[in-house]
């Protein structure tokens, strides 16, 4: 993980928010300019409202991802080809959901000017969304290297793929649970599950690489099961950056989740 995708969403911003930032690290509340003739209290129900319709987008962009990965993962095991191509071509809808909620993001701060901590969520939130469109990408890929070894026998059950799969589908459903509470505890329970992911990856890779080894036949199959492993164990690093975003939510620290 390089240390930019370690760095908070807030952290990561252009320079057309640097002034708003100023008065959020100086501990200021952000300046919430009435609407004429309207009551504070309607303005801040029509921010509330809309930063609800942001977290209902992001939550339905996690319940697609999480349903690509498995969907992937069956199609693999069921050497389902037209199954597979229905994800790949689904991933569309992901990155529309994604912009979306881009374009969503920036009207609110632009028209509400939110307070200090509900700018840091809708920024938060527009990171997750960012990160969510990368694992509908690889969710993607995993469902593309299914299309190629569905006309192909399995080898050894494509090893742990499918339990890789579907732990990997867990943590995104858990990372949305802790960003929703802002659940720090849950955050770095879910990081921490992050390991069980990479511990499959590497069983893989051994299991396989020992498979080309002793038959050349196996190359071609063991290489597009390898490309899987390595998509769903970046979907696993993915979710620790949310989980990163969550405990800097909760606490203000910024702390590296998977060293």
């Amino acid at each position: 993980m390089t240390d930019e995708q370690r760095t908070p969403a807030t952290a990561r911003l252009p320079d057309a928010y640097a002034g708003v930032l100023d008065d959020v690290d100086a501990g200021l509340p952000l300046e919430r300019p009435a609407l004429a003739g309207q009551p504070i209290h309607r303005h801040r129900q029509t921010f509330d409202r809309e930063l609800q319709d942001v977290k209902d987008s992001v939550l339905r962009m996690g319940s697609l991802v999480e349903e690509s990965i498995r969907q992937a993962i069956d199609a693999l095991v069921r050497h389902d080809s037209e199954a597979a191509l229905a994800v790949v071509i689904a991933d569309s809808g992901i990155n529309e959901v994604q912009r979306k909620v881009s374009s969503m993001i920036t009207a609110t701060i632009a028209t509400q000017a939110p307070v200090a901590r509900d700018l840091r969520f809708l920024l938060t939130l527009d990171h997750v969304s960012y990160e969510l469109e990368r694992m509908g990408d690889h969710a993607a890929s995993v469902a593309k290297q299914a299309r190629k070894l569905a006309s192909q026998p399995p080898l050894k059950g494509y090893v742990d793929i499918p339990k890789m799969g579907e732990l990997a589908a867990q943590l995104v459903h858990g990372i949305l649970r802790a960003l929703v509470d802002v659940d720090e505890r849950m955050a770095r329970l879910v990081a921490g599950q992050d390991d069980e992911v990479d511990a499959l990856y590497h069983r893989i890779f051994d299991d396989v690489l020992d498979l080309m080894r002793a038959d050349p036949a196996n190359v071609e199959r063991g290489t597009r099961i390898l490309f899987a492993a390595h998509y769903l164990e970046r979907i696993g690093d993915r979710v620790t950056n949310i989980a990163e975003d969550v405990v800097f939510l909760a606490t203000g620290d910024i702390e590296d989740l998977n060293p």
